[in-house]
């Protein structure tokens, strides 16, 4: 099992453990966290599971780099440098400990 730390806008920090293998939008859901919807179910396609990665895991989970990621973030609100689509994002051992941060409001 895997640690991820979904830090809401207000500071609450909602931690969840998940198997590896999923991504961390389908964690987030699975787990209720609020502000995470993934609309289109983790195609990258609707950007409603945009998060800001702790800069301290950057490294590990890496930036958005697919065409359709960056595609997808065009359409986020207030994107930053370390903004990622959670359903992007997949769980390994390597990211136990991973934080997350809620935007504001999601597109």
């Amino acid at each position: 099992m895997t640690t991820i730390n979904y830090v809401e806008p207000d500071g609450q920090t909602i931690t969840v453990n998940v198997e590896n293998g999923i991504s961390a939008m389908e964690a987030a859901v699975r787990n209720n966290v609020p502000g995470i919807d993934g609309d289109c179910g983790g195609a990258a396609a609707c950007a409603t599971c945009h998060v800001y990665v702790d800069p301290a895991w950057i490294a590990k989970t890496g930036t958005a780099s697919s065409d359709m990621e960056k595609s997808m973030l065009e359409f986020a609100e207030e994107v930053q440098d370390n903004s990622r689509l959670a359903c992007q994002i997949s769980i390994t051992d390597d990211l136990d400990g991973l934080v997350l941060k809620l935007p504001e409001k999601q597109h």
